[in-house]
């Protein structure tokens, strides 16, 4: 029996009264599902007093069923006959047509808690619509699956906004979804009418398999607890020629490319005596993404202990560590296309990481700062925290 009650269990069980004779639009994926496997569709669909009349599908699709970056149309559910709006395709939130037959939005999805995982930044789009449009919106809270206390990584510098990163918040957030749609609309000013269905019985303590509820992947590449763990760390290769694991059976939690000795960067890594982690040499092949069909040498990390891990600092002293290492191999993927900026940018929220991570110095220096700038949310966050 799970030991959480999410907001979407709530909702089946309390039938929340701000949805009495409303249109409902929903916004889910396959992580919208109770601790007995009923989907957020069903429960919506089944509501006594409330009727079902929208989905909306962010990145990875209403099902999970695309990878990462593939772009999708619209299209109806085969199970109930409802529209599907997407949200990674030409329109990144609901519009005025999408929301035409809709009263309430609800929001219920796994997110990681990190500012690079897209499904935060569909959640400020979805903020912003909902208060242009007058709708309100309501989040279905569910677990951050790390816990809630430990906050990581630098703030987005103004500018560097994208769908990598929708506003300042850091790499880890240390909140809930539900808590992100409460800080965000205020720190952001965006005046949504936005409320939270929150669960019972998560402390900021729990780690998703304390929780007793089913892990659904989130996302495609995110298939465990393990990668989950990592992602705020090595998810920064995804702005590199290095293979970040996708198409092995370990993404994140393995980085490679057909020039690296995973021997040699394993023990210079090693050799840091980072708190939790360890490094081992291990060839892989990627079947898709960077690199695919080249053999190549890579490191595999192992959380050795959880508690201790610092996600973030192990992903930057990593990036340091190849860039040092093979300053002639070693490149950021360019820009997707022109005018953009490189992705790594993106994903670190400024330009100091690509700057600077090369030298000692420069990794140092980006740590003290990720450093500080994690205290001063630690600081702001207080009066959003719900558990």
């Amino acid at each position: 029996m799970a030991k959480v009650i999410t907001g979407l269990e709530r909702l089946a069980r309390e039938c929340d009264g701000r949805l009495a004779g409303a249109r409902i639009g929903l916004v889910t994926n396959p992580t919208g599902i109770t601790s007995d496997f009923r989907t957020a569709i069903e429960v919506c669909s089944e509501l006594p007093s409330a009727r079902l009349t929208a989905l909306f599908a962010c990145e990875h699709g209403l099902y999970g069923e695309r990878q990462a970056g593939d772009r999708f149309e619209d299209g109806v559910d085969a199970a109930t006959g409802v529209p599907v709006y997407s949200l990674y395709g030409p329109r990144k939130a609901p519009d005025a047509a999408t929301l035409a037959d809709v009263d309430v939005l609800l929001f219920d999805i796994q997110d990681l808690g990190m500012r690079f995982y897209t499904y935060g930044s569909t959640l400020v789009y979805l903020l912003r619509a909902c208060a242009e449009h007058g709708k309100p919106l309501l989040v279905l809270d569910r677990p951050n699956p790390l816990g809630g206390d430990v906050v990581e990584g630098g703030l987005l510098a103004p500018g560097f906004e994208s769908m990598v990163g929708a506003w300042e918040m850091p790499v880890r957030t240390g909140l809930t979804v539900g808590e992100t749609a409460l800080m965000a609309n205020a720190a952001l000013g965006i005046g949504c009418d936005v409320g939270v269905v929150p669960m019972e019985g998560w402390t900021r303590a729990m780690e998703y398999p304390d929780t007793g509820l089913p892990w659904i992947l989130p996302s495609p590449n995110i298939p465990t607890i393990d990668t989950a763990r990592v992602y705020a760390g090595t998810c920064l290769f995804e702005g590199t020629c290095l293979s970040e694991g996708r198409g092995t059976t370990r993404p994140f939690e393995w980085i490679g490319a057909p020039w690296l000795d995973g021997r040699r960067v394993a023990d210079a890594m090693n050799a840091y005596g980072l708190p939790g982690v360890r490094f081992h040499p291990s060839y892989a092949t990627p079947t898709f993404s960077k690199h695919a069909g080249a053999l190549c040498g890579g490191v595999r990390l192992f959380v050795t202990e959880p508690a201790a891990f610092e996600a973030v600092r192990t992903g930057l002293t990593l990036l340091h560590t190849v860039a040092r290492l093979y300053p002639n191999d070693f490149a950021w993927l360019p820009p997707f296309k022109e005018g953009l900026r490189p992705f790594i940018d993106s994903l670190t929220g400024g330009e100091d990481v690509r700057l600077s991570i090369a030298s000692e110095a420069g990794l140092a220096r980006i740590l003290d700062d990720w450093a500080r700038d994690a205290a001063d949310w630690r600081k702001r966050r207080k009066p959003y925290l719900q558990y």
